[in-house]
């Protein structure tokens, strides 16, 4: 065998929340002490969408996802398999060789309830059995609790469905996070004496209740903003349906057209809702930015 190259956290990591960090650290730890370089396994979509025909709505894109873990955990080198119908079908352990040959595997670490192969046969201890017939490490980590609860992805998607994004930063272990484009908008902000910039979340990942949070915004440079940010359809100036996220920088000045920005989702604030008139909203953004600057200063 080729000489050993990767320690790898195997998992699907969406949202990347406390429980998954308990892999991750674990997985750098691994990497520092073989003198590996740690590594990320995943998918590109959820196998559940495959498996089970459903669609799950996701907290993070993958990239996001990438970023995340790349930022929280310094592990900057991510795998991510296609998840179709060849994987889906493949028997665990030809999954397993597959990787410990191609990726060049010294150690794996998975979570206790990780499933893989032709109808999840494959599990954390059969993986771990497996392992240690090939001279391979294994860990498994087992299930993070906080309030009594098993940290998951399914409760987080709760929390941030319903716009708690205190509860789901404890769960997560950061901010609520999106990262995307900035695209032109209709400069409406502008005219209300209160620019901002224009996001959209991307395909198939989860929309937070609709109304405004006070959040962060950090450019690609490093700089980062206070910010109030609106997620919904603009129910005042706009009769459409399409959600997007309208963030307020506040102090920035500036065009951040086609650049990457990254917002983050600290509290709810308020419900969105249509006012008589653009002066009225005008004179509710100006609120908004105070109860925002408010309660960021006593965080942050």
């Amino acid at each position: 065998m080729e000489e050993f190259r990767r320690a790898i956290a195997m998992g699907f990591f969406d949202g990347v929340h406390i429980g998954h960090g308990a892999l991750l650290r674990k997985t750098t730890e691994r990497a520092a002490e073989l003198g590996v370089v740690p590594t990320v396994l995943s998918f590109d979509v959820h196998p559940d969408k495959l498996v089970t025909g459903q669609d799950v709505p996701l907290i993070n894109s993958a990239s996001d996802r990438e970023e995340i873990i790349r930022r929280c955990y310094g592990i900057n080198e991510m795998v991510f398999l296609h998840f179709d119908k060849r994987i889906m079908h493949m028997p665990w352990q030809e999954f397993a060789d597959n990787a410990i040959r191609e990726l060049r595997l010294a150690w794996i670490v998975v979570g206790h309830d990780f499933r893989f192969g032709y109808r999840g046969e494959g599990t954390a201890e059969k993986l771990k059995t497996y392992c240690e017939e090939k001279g391979i490490g294994c860990d498994i980590i087992q299930a993070v609790r906080l309030d009594g609860r098993i940290v998951s992805s399914t409760y987080i998607r709760t929390l941030i469905a319903d716009g708690d994004m205190e509860q789901a930063a404890r769960y997560l272990g950061h901010p609520h996070t999106l990262r995307e484009t900035v695209r032109e908008g209709f400069h409406l902000g502008t005219g209300l004496g209160a620019p901002t910039i224009n996001m959209n979340f991307h395909e198939g990942v989860i929309i937070p209740r609709h109304g405004v949070y006070a959040a962060r915004g950090f450019l690609a440079d490093g700089t980062s903003y206070d910010a109030v940010a609106n997620i919904g359809v603009r129910p005042t100036v706009s009769d459409g349906e399409h959600v997007n996220v309208e963030s307020h920088l506040i102090g920035f000045s500036g065009n951040l057209y086609g650049q990457q920005v990254r917002v983050e989702f600290y509290k709810f604030l308020r419900p969105e809702v249509k006012f008589e008139d653009d002066e009225e909203l005008a004179r509710q953004i100006r609120r908004d930015i105070v109860s925002a600057g408010e309660y960021l200063r006593q965080i942050i």
